[in-house]
């Protein structure tokens, strides 16, 4: 009775709408390996499906309270973990980020995004934190800048990428100003639209002037000054930026802004997703009839474009279907954030909830189109052990704060 009281207060949206992704990214990976003839990366992949949904079991019935104790430990151990990568690891697809443990691949990073949110969650909820001081702000900040420099040694820039997206929901949660990030932020974003766009420049000034002022009214002098500074800066990286890139990374520019500029070479992968994608119609080829996936013209068809492979051979309403299972479990995410009354749970969850959203948003946005592509692969379907195990011991993680929300305030 007892397990079943504690099974009983298990989120099932959450559940439910993982493992229907589960389900068909395991049906688009033994398609995928079905065009090649071999089956080997289904069969591993259904393995780490299976020893990783015994770990999220052992890490669900957890005390919530190991989390916060271990956080640092376990932040630790995944920075050593980089180290020994960079030291001794394999190279793979360009990038020397996995450990070859001779039975098994482990790829560090995949794990550490998570370790790395334990931290800073910690951090943050201390209670000789203040986020508003520049120490404790510099600190925060060190946390996540260290395992994206040893990521970017690797160098895997897609994943250290991913890292920078949980870092600004939690520290606005931590009571950081959202109005100092947006000035923050400013020349960066204007450096990226005076590379891609001159003229855009003016449009977005006049787009983030507007929404400076509703933010904070009397500091207009303060938002028109920081708009200024950072329209040079977008005015310089226009006229100047691109002497300071290197021919391979201003090539994979060029060819995101137009793939026929190089159809044959760097645009090939964005061209043949998009052929994918758009050859699905409405229901699709049926499974294992789609042309592009079983001819193998989609580049990386069962890790990095794994939603091509199910709009092809399921069309708009099987992508349709992975959308919103996708939208259902970030959105319980961000709802059962809002019944946390610790802030240390509320604060691992906004983290892992923004490292899903990064990887939906980038992977599915660049097999359309609408970004570059930079190797992040799809949460719960794409083809990796590792990513699948980290993915599902943070669900766990949530899953277990969700089930003790209402002792938190007692066990921390």
């Amino acid at each position: 009775m007892k397990s079943a009281g504690i099974f009983g207060q298990v989120d099932l949206p959450i559940v439910l709408s993982m493992l229907f992704l589960i389900s068909f990214g395991l049906m688009a990976i033994y398609s995928a390996c079905h065009g090649i003839g071999s089956m080997a990366n289904f069969y591993k992949q259904l393995l780490w499906f299976g020893v990783s949904a015994f770990i999220m079991l052992v890490i669900f019935l957890q005390p919530p309270r190991i989390f916060q104790d271990w956080a640092y430990w376990a932040y630790g151990i995944s920075i050593f973990l980089l180290v020994v990568v960079l030291l001794l690891g394999r190279k793979v697809g360009g990038a020397v980020s996995w450990i070859d443990l001779g039975f098994v691949r482990l790829q560090p990073s995949e794990i550490t995004k998570f370790t790395t949110i334990l931290a800073l969650a910690r951090y943050l909820s201390d209670r000789t934190t203040n986020i508003k001081t520049l120490r404790n702000f510099s600190t925060a900040i060190g946390i996540v800048v260290l395992p994206v420099i040893l990521i970017l040694l690797q160098p895997d820039t897609g994943t250290a990428l991913v890292y920078l997206t949980f870092i600004i929901p939690m520290i606005v949660i931590a009571g950081f100003d959202f109005y100092i990030i947006v000035i923050i932020s400013l020349p960066f974003i204007f450096v990226l639209i005076g590379f891609i766009n001159l003229y855009g420049l003016l449009i977005i000034g006049v787009l983030f002037l507007g929404i400076l002022f509703l933010m904070r009214r009397e500091s207009f002098l303060l938002s028109l000054g920081s708009l200024s500074l950072a329209g040079m800066f977008g005015i310089f990286s226009s006229f100047y930026g691109k002497q300071f890139l290197k021919p391979h990374q201003l090539k994979r520019i060029e060819t995101f802004l137009d793939p026929m500029s190089d159809p044959k070479g760097a645009g090939y992968n964005a061209l043949q997703a998009k052929v994918a994608i758009g050859s699905g119609g409405l229901f699709g080829k049926g499974f294992l009839q789609g042309t592009q996936t079983q001819l193998r013209y989609i580049p990386a068809q069962w890790t990095d474009f794994i939603f091509c492979v199910i709009a092809e051979e399921f069309g708009f309403i099987g992508a349709g279907l992975v959308i919103v299972a996708f939208a259902i479990f970030a959105l319980r995410m961000v709802f059962i954030i809002q019944l946390m009354k610790n802030q240390f749970a509320a604060l691992v969850i906004a983290g892992i909830v923004s490292v899903f959203l990064g990887h939906i948003l980038v992977n599915i946005g660049m097999t359309v189109g609408m970004m570059p592509i930079i190797g992040v692969p799809l949460p719960f379907l794409s083809y990796g052990g590792s990513s699948l195990l980290a993915n599902m011991i943070a669900v766990a993680i949530v899953l277990n704060l969700y089930r003790n929300r209402r002792n938190l305030a007692f066990s921390f």
